[in-house]
Parts: C-alpha cells; sequence; structure tokens
C-alpha cells in the first residue's frame, strides 16, 4: 500500500532583513524616477525526514540616477512537513509550491520597509515560480549533459 501524501506548513517566518537608504536625505529632493533591480533567489534544506526548510531571498536595489535610493533584502522563510510524494514529486513541491506559498509574506515585507524608510510602497510584481524551475531544470540537464563521462 502506499503511503498517505502529507504536506504541512510547520512554521512560517523571517531569516533575515536589511534596509539601506546610503544616499539619504538627499535622495529625497531628486525627481522621483527610479530605476528597480529586483533578483529572487530559492534555497532548500533538508532538515530531517520528511522536514525541509525552504528560503526565499529577494534583493530590490532601487537607484535614482546613479545614486542608490534604497536596497531591501529579505530572507523569508518556511519549514514544511513533507511525506509520500515519489521523489520526482518533492522537487516541484519544493522549487515551485513552496516558495509561492512565501512569496505573499516578503511581498509584504518589502513594501513595509520602503514606506518605512520614506519611500512609495514597493509592490513586487507577481512571479512565475513554474517557470523559474523548469528554467533551473533545464540549465541542470544542460550542465550534466555537458560533463565527460
Amino acid at each position: 500500500m502506499a503511503e498517505e501524501k502529507q504536506f504541512a506548513i510547520q512554521k512560517l517566518y523571517l531569516k533575515d532583513v536589511s534596509f539601506e537608504t546610503p544616499n539619504s536625505p538627499d535622495i529625497f529632493r531628486l525627481k522621483w524616477e527610479p530605476h528597480v533591480e529586483f533578483n529572487l533567489s530559492s534555497n532548500t534544506q533538508k532538515l530531517q525526514e520528511d522536514l525541509y526548510e525552504v528560503t526565499l531571498t529577494v534583493t530590490v536595489t532601487v537607484k535614482l540616477e546613479e545614486k542608490t535610493a534604497y536596497l531591501v533584502e529579505a530572507v523569508q522563510a518556511g519549514i514544511f512537513a513533507i511525506q509520500g510524494f515519489a521523489q520526482e514529486e518533492l522537487g516541484p513541491l519544493l522549487g515551485i509550491y513552496c516558495p509561492n506559498v512565501l512569496f505573499p509574506y516578503v511581498r509584504e515585507v518589502v513594501s513595509d520597509l520602503s514606506m518605512k524608510g520614506g519611500f512609495l510602497p514597493m509592490v513586487l510584481p507577481p512571479v512565475n515560480f513554474e517557470a523559474i524551475y523548469a528554467q533551473k531544470m533545464q540549465q541542470e540537464a544542460q550542465q550534466s549533459g555537458d560533463k565527460p563521462n
């Protein structure tokens, strides 16, 4: 008999956060025409049998002209209990579903910090974690295919 599939969120938490406004207060006198750089990554760590920590790291750098208005880095984490899933199902669960669970939380952190820093709220755009995961799998397949035996 196959093991019953179980998925549970054990804990959601903010693991690390940083907010910098290196050019304040002068930056507030410049015309607000921001250039935004947005970087996103996720990482998975197996804690014990059927227990995983997934982290979602977001870095947002906002510049006016060449000056940094602010920089936010936030690491949102979750501990997920996952059992009964086949190995081929585990990758998408950890690489797509879990980051989708974490994203709204990290989006709120970035928005709150930007406002508390004296700026307009930074609302991160939606992210297609399925496409990111597919791209990562394709890159890994190409890298493993390029290696000589």
